[in-house]
């Protein structure tokens, strides 16, 4: 071990508590009557790498830079996070496994993107829609039963050594690009079609042949030939990454992907040997970026898909009923499926109780906003 006193360590950051609580400590003597000194080491920082599951110019990256702006600021600068973006150590479907082997201490990612360890992870975020949205999911995420349930499958069932909170319920996913509109089910069997999670195996309902791929991946493998049509998230994603350079028909609306949210994951060592302080403000400074990234969002979405229709001559099209209607009958098709498993059975059994009792009250009390938006600014809305 290097001598504590070299001032050119003082002064450099740490990404381990264990390094100054077991390492130094380990020493004996000498280190522990350093540390007696005045603690200039123990002032330093703890650096978090967390890697994304997003492309560098993405506005998910947007997203998770105002986690890291708030963290930084309630711990007072005792914690800081090097943010990186997908590919940086790991590609964007296996920071899960980074963040479980300690390769990173964190990741800002989606659970669909571990599905093929277990299709439950698609239950967290896309699973099917019963009637509530990403803001219902969220809250029975967090009062519902479903934290205690992603716990169980995390660390019960798959042995995972992480933790994940969730954060920020995304507005519901579009339909996606296509070549042509798409008013009927039969235009769009065949058809060779990108998604991720459950919703691939809707997709394969409906007759489209799907692949999973990353947001990276898309406009290339559409470029090639590989897709025909695809869906990412939303209007200023698929507008940065140049969806409307390859398909000029964006149809908004659907029950593949309705009621998403971000999930935070931390390795499990590192993050229980923070103080408790720390560890808080890592949790709850997921809760408060929730409301920033929904501003942002709000604000980022509605501005881009004005710029796509008005500068990149896309046409937006509500998805129609009949494919709506399909997209249902797929998902009673799969739902027996997903529930010969156990815990996804109980996973579902919990969800629908849920949405049940609470989407009744949503729905019942909730006013007719399309009325009250076509009062105001008549003629624009074609539902």
């Amino acid at each position: 071990m290097k001598n504590t006193t070299d001032a050119s360590i003082d002064t450099k950051p740490t990404s381990r508590r264990q390094f100054l609580k077991g390492g130094l400590l380990a020493t004996g003597g000498v280190a522990a009557s350093t540390l007696a000194a005045p603690a200039v080491l123990g002032q330093s920082p703890i650096v978090i790498k967390m890697q994304t599951s997003w492309p560098s110019g993405d506005i998910w990256m947007d997203f998770a830079r105002e986690y890291v702006e708030r963290v930084q600021q309630m711990s007072g600068g005792r914690l800081q996070i090097d943010l990186l973006p997908a590919g940086a150590v790991v590609q964007a479907f296996q920071v899960l496994d980074a963040v479980n082997d300690g390769i990173i201490d964190a990741a800002h990612t989606v659970p669909v993107y571990w599905y093929g360890k277990h299709k439950a992870a698609s239950l967290f975020g896309t699973g099917p829609v019963f009637g509530g949205d990403a803001t219902t999911m969220l809250a029975w995420f967090h009062q519902g039963g479903g934290k205690e349930l992603y716990r169980e499958l995390t660390q019960d069932i798959l042995g995972l050594n992480v933790y994940g909170f969730y954060g920020f319920p995304m507005p519901a996913q579009p339909f996606g690009w296509f070549k042509n509109p798409v008013t009927t089910v039969d235009e769009v069997r065949g058809l060779k079609y990108r998604t991720v999670g459950l919703a691939a195996d809707l997709m394969q309902e409906l007759g489209m042949s799907v692949a999973q791929l990353p947001g990276g991946e898309i406009v290339p493998a559409m470029e090639r030939g590989v897709i025909d049509a695809f869906e990412f998230n939303n209007p200023s994603s698929d507008m940065r990454f140049g969806a409307q350079d390859v398909a000029k028909n964006y149809m908004l609306s659907s029950y593949h992907q309705a009621s998403e949210s971000f999930e935070f994951l931390f390795n499990r060592d590192f993050f229980d040997d923070l103080d408790e302080d720390l560890r808080a403000i890592l949790q709850y400074g997921v809760e408060a970026t929730s409301t920033s990234n929904t501003a942002t969002a709000l604000d980022n979405y509605s501005k881009d898909l004005r710029t796509l229709q008005e500068e990149h001559g896309v046409t937006v099209h509500r998805t129609s009923q009949e494919i709506l209607d399909a997209q249902l009958q797929a998902w009673d098709k799969l739902i027996p499926q997903l529930e010969e498993d156990e815990f996804m059975k109980r996973c579902l059994d919990s969800q629908r109780e849920w949405v049940d009792r609470v989407v009744f009250y949503e729905l019942m009390n909730k006013p007719d906003l399309a009325l009250a938006y076509e009062h105001y600014f008549p003629g624009k809305l074609k539902l």
